[in-house]
């Protein structure tokens, strides 16, 4: 199974036996209240409050940062709203200064203006573990907690157990050409792992292919299928063909998650580990189960450090996938620093626009990052670059009209367009309703040309997908 190793800090080892472990359950269960995961106590101590850390202020910004060319073909077909973040600054009556971000659209939660509203005046220690008041303002308060500790923003998480931690590159489904070239980019530089999806309307054995010329065997690449394999029976054969590739290092997610006898089906099936979401089932049942080999874990800093703590008593690997630009990645990789199970490669998703939001960016080498040891989140945010891209804060998500093309090579042709939802595309390959997994299939955006045909597919397919025989 694949291990990234990083430079240890301390030599105690937090893993306890598995068995104990298990045998434990019944009363974890029983002390968090719905069968583990966010009821722990915090590991962390934080310190004494004074009025020093009294908020004085809050301050947000919305800024729409461009994708990068290859990114934006991709994530302009279904997901063209990762653009719009918000930049959150809270200051302190001490004068310190902290910021945060919160991707809009793509979230476990957004600050509302109820969050900031409620949290002036409030006690900055007291209240930087509550994850209700979203991505962005829990940043901006770890960060302006650790500046006027002068303490990184990992002090405040845990006890710091290495130097480094593990990134990876990532896109959302795209074509072999267009993987392979982004593998080869974040392999140029300094990235060892790269995430994307796995999808019936592109070919994945195409996609292993190509990125199998473009990078060494110790590239590491992970298929996200999010359910769209539906069953072990189906899948198995995919996996194990694209198994052959030795850069195929992860599978999330392949089938249904809950879906217990079918992941342990595929687990014994394939040499590659099983990545799934934590607490889909409950990590009591994935864990008695052996369903998978690791776990996703993203959220808020208190669900974060509290799966994470699980994960470490079940001696379960994981990787945060925490996401923003890269103001976002640098509060992951603290986390990276305290968790001792992160040891798969954090997917920050920072890779994907025209610029971090940062004025130095984040550096990989040999698929590691170092981890800031300045106060706070230890990074300087470029203010010339979020004066740039600032703009109005949508009042809704940005829905921009979208008819996707998918084709095959006896001539079949299928058309879908977005429909108020955010995953529309991919909810059509869950429920199988579209052709499964082919070599040879493609799919593109077809950009509204003003004709009267497109005006009629869009129409009809926002109903539901379009399928035209050969």
């Amino acid at each position: 199974m694949f291990r990234v190793q990083t430079t240890c800090r301390n030599s105690s080892n937090p893993v306890i036996d598995r068995r104990q472990f298990l045998s434990w359950a019944g009363a974890a269960a029983a002390y968090a209240g719905c069968g583990f995961p966010d009821g722990l106590p915090q590991a962390a101590a934080a310190p004494k409050p004074s009025r020093s850390f009294e908020i004085a202020s809050i301050d947000r910004v919305t800024v729409k940062v461009p994708f990068r060319e290859i990114p934006h073909r991709a994530m302009s077909r279904e997901i063209p709203h990762w653009m719009y973040s918000e930049i959150c600054s809270v200051k302190l009556k001490s004068g310190h200064v902290g910021h945060g971000e919160t991707l809009l659209y793509y979230t476990y939660g957004a600050t509302e203006d109820a969050d900031v509203t409620g949290a002036i005046g409030k006690n900055a220690v007291e209240i930087m573990w509550d994850d209700e008041l979203g991505a962005g303002l829990q940043m901006a308060l770890f960060d302006a907690v650790g500046k006027a500790c002068e303490v990184p923003v990992h002090a405040l998480l845990g006890t710091q157990l290495t130097d480094t931690t593990p990134l990876a590159w990532w896109n959302i489904d795209t074509s072999p050409e267009d993987m392979a070239a982004e593998c080869a980019e974040a392999y140029r530089q300094g990235y060892r792992a790269y995430k994307t999806k796995g999808r019936p309307w592109f070919d994945v054995w195409a996609m292993c292919e190509e990125t199998a010329k473009a990078v060494p065997d110790d590239f590491h690449v992970a298929l996200d299928f999010n359910d769209t394999l539906l069953t072990a029976e189906r899948g198995i054969p995919i996996l194990k063909e694209l198994a052959e590739f030795p850069q195929m290092t992860f599978w999330e997610t392949p089938i249904f998650q809950d879906d217990i006898a079918g992941n342990q089906a595929i687990r014994k099936a394939t040499r590659v580990p099983v990545a799934m979401h934590y607490g889909n089932p409950d990590a009591i049942v994935a864990l008695k189960n052996e369903i998978c080999d690791g776990f996703v874990i993203g959220g808020g800093a208190s669900r974060v450090r509290n799966r994470g703590t699980v994960a470490a008593m079940a001696d379960k690997p994981f990787w945060l996938q925490i996401v923003g630009t890269g103001i976002t990645a640098t509060w992951s990789k603290h986390f990276g620093a305290v968790l001792s199970h992160a040891r798969w490669p954090a997917v920050n998703c920072h890779q994907l626009y025209q610029h971090q939001l940062l004025a130095e960016p984040i550096h990989v080498d040999n698929g590691l990052s170092e981890i800031p040891s300045g106060p706070g989140l230890g990074c300087e945010i470029d203010w010339d670059a979020v004066e740039k891209y600032k703009v109005r804060k949508p009042a809704r998500r940005p829905e921009p009209p979208r008819l996707i093309e998918t084709t095959w090579p006896d001539g079949r042709r299928m058309y879908i367009a977005n429909n108020g939802k955010v995953n529309f595309m991919l909810t059509i390959g869950q429920e199988g309703r579209m052709p499964y997994f082919e070599r040879g299939v493609d799919t593109t955006l077809l950009p509204d040309d003003g004709s009267t045909r497109w005006k009629e597919l869009y129409a009809s397919a926002r109903k539901g997908p379009v399928l035209i025989p050969a």
